[in-house]
């Protein structure tokens, strides 16, 4: 598929170019086409101005008689010649009815009479072209005949052929190039089309790997409990609570990628204000000491004193309440669940949640490290940390686990950070811990909220 479309891309980049190159080749072939034959007719409109004035005019007899013109200054019979392609200029006298009186060649050019008196290019044979030019001869009034003076246009057939045969030649070798070009161009612009199609098949995958497994459970404790002639009211009761259970947890898997959906897509319906970040990391810090003493975890909130030199009130950000919660609670609640491992190798488990505030070339920002000395992160799945559905194996393992990991939380967290103008990393090495730091701008305007 993806090699079908790279090659359409690359044919209509060539075919367009090759139309463009054609349009510039015509016209530059025009252009000095048309240059060089101005500058013939430049040359035969200067043999007229010289020839005009050595007209030997001889006045009539009578009124009946007509004026005799004759050309004493240029021989009428110039030396014979093989060379077809002589630079040579032939002279014509007609009379006024176009009758051929003279000329200066000793053999007829065989050409018939036009008064027209613009330039007029005449083809003898394939190969030999005649650009003449007639003028009229006046005197008082009357029209004394027409001189017609002619010149090969070998001077011009040579260049224009040399010039069809380089632009021929050139645009040939740059379909090639461009071809080419398009081929490799094509490759490169349709590559993030792959990694996007290859990530949307994983994504696809997960989120049908993640749906099945609850859809499953659900169907079966409803099947059980159509099988049963008379389930008692325990039963009844447990497998709601499960199916319960398991709806909620589809429930947050389609709220998580909705908001990720509206991230990717630019569509926000954040309302931003001005938020202690101090206070709000506070509630979440008591919120997740609940679920972190029924794990045998402490966590330890600690607030850095800031900068002398800052503008006002710290620790006031520009964001959206309820997104900035829903960050902070899941990078905590990461380390309180998973921080021991899913086999408990840490008996004991310590949270550090640190708020600072940094100044950094004249801006300050407010850094926020959620720090433990857990298991860590195994280095092959550092990099992934952030990708969708990125877990370890053994949390994918236990999917009626109270604290079930989709693999979410890290993407939503940095989609969050983004959103708010912030960057998030995480560092960790195995069985030495992990720390996740998240840097937020600090604004002006809220300086003085609190």
């Amino acid at each position: 598929m993806f090699q079908t479309t790279r090659l359409r891309l690359a044919l209509w980049y060539t075919a367009i170019t090759a139309i463009l190159l054609v349009i510039f080749a015509i016209s530059v072939y025009v252009y000095f086409y048309n240059t060089l034959l101005a500058r013939i007719d430049d040359t035969l409109k200067h043999v007229i101005e010289v020839v005009e004035p050595s007209l030997i005019i001889t006045h009539p007899l009578s009124k009946e008689d007509n004026y005799e013109v004759n050309l004493q200054s240029f021989s009428t019979h110039p030396p014979a010649t093989n060379q077809i392609e002589d630079d040579h200029i032939d002279l014509e006298w007609f009379s006024p009815d176009g009758r051929l009186l003279w000329q200066t060649s000793d053999k007829p050019l065989g050409i018939s009479f036009s008064p027209h008196p613009g330039g007029k290019t005449i083809r003898i044979s394939s190969h030999y072209l005649l650009r003449q030019i007639t003028k009229r001869i006046e005197k008082n009034g009357h029209i004394l005949g027409y001189l017609r003076v002619s010149h090969p246009l070998f001077d011009i057939v040579k260049p224009i052929r040399q010039l069809i045969f380089d632009l021929t030649v050139g645009i040939i070798l740059l379909i090639v190039a461009v071809a080419s070009t398009g081929w490799w161009l094509s490759g490169i612009a349709i590559q993030p089309v792959k990694d996007s199609y290859q990530r949307l098949k994983q994504f696809t995958a997960d989120v049908s790997h993640e749906l099945r497994n609850p859809l499953a459970t659900i169907k079966a404790n409803i099947e059980s409990l159509l099988s049963s002639s008379s389930p008692d009211l325990d039963s009844l009761l447990q497998s709601l609570k499960t199916v319960n259970k398991l709806v909620d947890r589809v429930n947050n898997l389609v709220n998580d990628l909705l908001f990720l959906a509206r991230c990717d897509s630019g569509i926000s319906d954040s309302n931003f204000s001005c938020i202690p970040l101090d206070s709000l990391l506070l509630e979440v810090v008591e919120e997740q000491k609940l679920i972190a003493q029924y794990n045998l975890v402490k966590i330890d909130f600690i607030i850095q004193e800031y900068t002398s030199d800052f503008p006002g009130e710290p620790f006031t950000v520009l964001g959206e309440w309820n997104q900035l919660y829903r960050l902070f609670t899941n990078i905590i609640s990461n380390s309180v669940i998973h921080g021991k491992g899913s086999d408990k190798q840490k008996e004991t488990l310590t949270v550090k949640v640190t708020l600072s505030c940094h100044k950094k070339q004249d801006k300050f920002f407010y850094k926020v490290e959620v720090e433990d000395d857990g298991v860590g992160i195994p280095a092959s799945l550092l990099p992934h940390v952030f990708e969708r559905f990125s877990r370890g194996d053994k949390a994918r393992s236990q999917p009626n686990s109270d604290y079930y990991s989709t693999g979410l939380g890290l993407a939503i967290a940095k989609a969050i950070v983004e959103n708010h103008g912030g960057e998030i990393q995480v560092e960790s090495q195995e069985n030495r811990g992990t720390n996740v730091i998240v840097t937020l701008p600090a604004h002006l305007e809220c300086f003085d909220c609190k």
